[in-house]
């Protein structure tokens, strides 16, 4: 799968819509993440809207990208039905990120992953912003639209990351 090595962070985006179809494909993708216990805790606000898109660019101070991108897709844990007393609920939201992120590249599509759990004051504005419930935890913000800028594609693998066996 060639999108796991080309995909990069875009922060520049083209002002070209992202059709329902393709919306549809990254949420299908995050969907087939896998989770513990296939508990699936997953709920995914998406914003299209410009006004909304600026006012959490203006409240997160790492999501300045927001104002160019054609939307973004905030994924959020329902945090009131966890099994394993949230043990594993973040490996979760991160599996179904990373499947938003790799659809994306899959369909010619830039995205930036910008954080929001556990930060207090990225998670306020965002709760408020977006109208949460108490029991729903915005996890993060991802950038999606149309590549404005491309990014080199570098070599990551560093042999001297491995270890086999034991330390």
């Amino acid at each position: 799968m060639r999108e796991i090595f080309s995909r990069r962070s875009i922060r520049r985006y083209k002002d070209k819509p992202v059709s329902e179809e393709m919306v549809h494909k990254l949420l299908r993708a995050a969907m087939y993440a896998p989770s513990a216990g296939n508990e699936r805790p997953w709920h995914f606000i998406v914003i299209k809207e410009r006004k909304t898109l600026n006012e959490i660019s203006e409240n997160h101070p790492y999501a300045k990208m927001l104002t160019e991108a054609a939307l973004a897709i905030v994924p959020c844990c329902d945090m009131s039905n966890l099994k394993y007393e949230g043990s594993f609920w973040i490996q979760d939201m991160a599996a179904s990120i990373q499947n938003i992120l790799l659809e994306a590249e899959h369909l010619g599509l830039g995205s930036c992953w910008c954080g929001v759990y556990p930060r207090e004051f990225l998670l306020e504005p965002v709760r408020r912003i977006l109208n949460t419930p108490e029991n729903i935890t915005p996890v993060a913000i991802i950038a999606i639209g149309y590549p404005g800028e491309e990014r080199e594609v570098r070599e990551r693998y560093k042999e001297d990351r491995v270890h086999y066996e034991k330390w």
